[in-house]
């Protein structure tokens, strides 16, 4: 038995708060996530299943860490997609369908973009 439920949150740290007003415009208004919980400085965004924490401390730059990038589940990868090009932010995989070489096979559809801080972000729609 697994002592881990699931991820409970992805938290990012912007460095000034131009950045963070940008991040919080993309998962607020772009990917439509709703605020949950707000502070000084930060902000939580509930993806359904999970949250989104930005925090605006401002003083230091984040550090490069060794996520490869974190995926959103959708029921719509093209529209989140649409989305995110007419915002301007960078799809750098369009979306395609792809068959995950497991027992059973998994099909999914799927994409992949840059958020405003440079975070891979995998959209990521089950079939």
């Amino acid at each position: 038995m697994s002592l881990i439920k699931g991820i409970h949150h992805v938290s990012m740290k912007c460095s000034s708060t131009e950045e963070y007003e940008k991040t919080i415009d993309f998962y607020k208004n772009i990917l439509g996530i709703p605020v949950v919980r707000e502070w000084q400085a930060g902000i939580m965004l509930d993806t359904g299943n999970g949250i989104v924490e930005i925090f605006n401390d401002g003083d230091d730059a984040p550090g490069k860490g060794v996520i490869r990038h974190f995926a959103f589940a959708t029921d719509n990868v093209d529209a989140c997609v649409e989305a995110v090009k007419a915002a301007g932010y960078e799809v750098f995989i369009e979306p395609k369908d792809i068959e995950i070489a497991s027992t059973p096979v998994f099909p999914a559809r799927i994409a992949f973009c840059k958020g405003p801080l440079g975070e891979e972000i995998e959209l990521f729609q089950e079939k």
